[in-house]
């Protein structure tokens, strides 16, 4: 299995086209509702079969972290190293601008003063700056009895207040259980969950730290989590797109 089987500028335009064929005023709707927002089929069968192919093969990756040695829960994943599949970075790029809108509007909600650029490279030329330069995308695998622990991904200073994970498997057939789960905790108040169902080549978009929900005085900050509960069976795939780098 080769990378440049899914490297074609083909696939870079149509995750341009993709993109832009989303509803973006509903998925804009949703996050600023729930913090989460689902693409359907923003992947094609063929193309998570491809991806999720990649993952025995080292040359592909930078490190390749296994959960239960640092108690992130159970299962692995592995980090790419460039050239990052065509199609993946594609989408980063495509979605960055998006999603950077979405970004700056929360912030402003919430009295936060950083503003994100509107374009994907001159947000990373921030990281770099700051002394994150490592890649961030990363391809994870869970087998019967895996589960990833509530977590944030920050890795460092500057972080992209909204990520991106594909499911390259399809429930009921590849695997069972699994599902994602957002946990939101609210000041002064129980904490939220939301369980969020998809399908092969879905993504969802949601919030990797806090977002403003409206309250009756104004818009207050709440903090979020996300993880993935235990796989019952079978095997789980899935591909998550992390703008900022890291330290």
């Amino acid at each position: 299995m080769t990378i440049h089987s899914i490297s074609s500028h083909r696939k870079i335009r149509s995750a341009e086209a993709r993109v832009a064929e989303q509803d973006w005023r509903t998925l804009t709707g949703e996050l600023n509702a729930h913090g989460c927002a689902v693409m359907p089929a923003l992947l094609a069968p063929d193309e998570c079969a491809e991806i999720a192919a990649l993952y025995p093969h080292e040359e592909h990756f930078r490190s390749h972290v296994v959960m239960a040695r640092h108690g992130f829960g159970k299962g692995e994943y592995r980090y790419f190293r460039y050239p990052i599949p065509d199609l993946i970075e594609g989408l980063r790029t495509a979605l960055y601008p998006r999603l950077a809108t979405v970004a700056n509007d929360w912030n402003e909600k919430m009295g936060v003063a950083l503003r994100y650029p509107g374009d994907h490279a001159a947000f990373l030329k921030r990281c770099h700056d700051e002394g994150q330069t490592k890649l961030t995308p990363l391809l994870l695998q869970y087998g019967p009895g895996d589960f990833n622990c509530l977590h944030q991904d920050l890795y460092g200073a500057l972080a992209f207040p909204l990520q991106v994970a594909v499911l390259l498997s399809e429930p009921g057939e590849d695997f069972e259980g699994g599902e994602f789960v957002l946990t939101e905790q609210r000041p002064r108040m129980q904490s939220r969950a939301e369980v969020v169902p998809l399908r092969r080549g879905d993504a969802v978009i949601f919030a990797v730290h806090n977002r403003p929900v409206q309250g009756t005085k104004g818009p207050y900050r709440v903090n979020l989590r996300h993880g993935v509960s235990r796989l019952r069976s079978g095997r789980r795939y899935t591909v998550g797109i992390i703008f900022h780098d890291a330290k």
